[in-house]
C-alpha cells in the first residue's frame, strides 16, 4: 500500500495517535481513582502538535458515490410541475 503523504503529515498522524493513546491512559487513571493529570497535559500537547502538522494534508478528491442519486432526485423534484409556475404572488405583482 503506497502512501503519498509528505513526511510532515505522517509525523502529525503519529502525534495525534500518541496523543489519543495517552488521553486514554488519563481516562483509565481517572476510572481507577488515581488521577494523573500529567497524562492529560501531555496528550493535549501531542494532539496540538499533531494537528499543526496534519492540517497541511490535502483534502481527498470527491468520490461521487451518490452522483446517480443526485441526478435522479433532481429529475424527481421537477416532475409534474410546469416550469416557472409556482404558487403565490411573484415580486412584480406584490410591488403594484
Amino acid at each position: 500500500m503506497e502512501n503519498d503523504d509528505p513526511i510532515k503529515v505522517r509525523v502529525g498522524t503519529f502525534f495525534v495517535v500518541m496523543g489519543m493513546g495517552i488521553f486514554l491512559l488519563f481516562v483509565v487513571s481517572d476510572v481507577a481513582d488515581m488521577v494523573e493529570f500529567d497524562y492529560f497535559f501531555v496528550s493535549v500537547v501531542l494532539l496540538a502538535i499533531g494537528y499543526y502538522f496534519r492540517r497541511k494534508k490535502a483534502p481527498p478528491p470527491p468520490a461521487n458515490r451518490f452522483a446517480w442519486f443526485r441526478g435522479a432526485w433532481g429529475k424527481f423534484k421537477g416532475f409534474g410541475r410546469p416550469k416557472g409556475k409556482g404558487g403565490g404572488k411573484g415580486k412584480q405583482e406584490s410591488e403594484e
